[in-house]
């Protein structure tokens, strides 16, 4: 049976489980860790220091399988990739072939959007320069899904994706734009229909047939969730409930 741990900061992990509870069964182990939300604004020393050592905790305490970085932010910033750790990176590849405009933009986090890797990560998957690509910083998009207003107050949503993508979709060509923050995905119908005449691309069935691919033969009868905290175990209880997610929820300090 296969051992999986997934983490990020918080409801973004989630984006990825789902995907994987639909396409195969496997016991899912879920850090939230909300001690140190958001990583999208985080120092990259400061991020280093979490990711390192939430990576050996989770190893020491669960010996899993797969440990999956649920996190576009220090997946890009890092070399975080190898056998038993998969990241989650902005899914190019497959937004070349989606777009036909070869205008693409990037929803990503404040700090993937400055960092110099996310360039690096552009030239490395369109060394010809065929397709232009345009950052945009989408911390604000992320803060609505962690604070639960996607699901209470989508006026409001409404109101500040407009304010974040309205000119830039209107000036340019794009037809295109990758979710690459593991919580943009809780968004996305709210994206489509506002912009429906864009491909707006959850990366979270890639991930989730990467791992596949992984433990295709270890996996298990049924599904299983366990799900750990750092910070409030009360808030995040409270946050999960209003997705219909009502599993028990324990402390985990980092």
């Amino acid at each position: 049976m296969a051992k999986i741990v997934v983490f990020d900061s918080g409801l973004g992990s989630l984006s990825i489980i789902l995907a994987m509870q639909d396409l195969f069964k496997s016991e899912i182990i879920y850090f939230a860790d909300q001690q140190n939300y958001p990583y999208g604004k985080k120092s990259r020393t400061q991020l280093h220091k979490i990711i390192t050592k939430s990576i050996k905790l989770l190893q020491e305490q669960f010996s899993p399988d797969i440990i999956v970085v649920a996190s576009n932010t220090p997946s890009l910033m890092f070399d975080l990739s190898s056998r038993k750790i998969i990241d989650v990176k902005p899914p190019l590849s497959y937004a070349k072939k989606t777009s036909k405009s070869k205008h693409i933009a990037i929803l990503a986090t404040e700090n993937a959007i400055k960092s110099k890797n996310l360039n690096e990560y552009i030239k490395k998957n369109d060394p010809l320069e065929s397709f232009k690509f345009f950052m945009i910083n989408a911390s604000e998009l992320v803060d609505l899904v962690e604070s639960g207003k996607f699901l209470t107050n989508k006026n409001y949503c409404k109101k500040i994706i407009k304010k974040i993508l309205d000119q830039i979709l209107s000036s340019h060509p794009i037809d295109t734009v990758t979710l690459s923050s593991t919580h943009l995905p809780f968004l996305r119908l709210l994206l489509e229909k506002e912009y429906p005449k864009i491909k707006f691309i959850d990366p979270g069935n890639i991930i989730a047939n990467k791992i596949f691919l992984k433990v295709k033969n270890k996996q298990s009868k049924i599904n299983s969730l366990k799900i750990f905290v750092s910070g409030d175990t009360k808030k995040f209880q409270n946050k999960l409930n209003k997705i219909g997610i009502k599993n028990k929820i324990s402390f985990l300090s980092i």
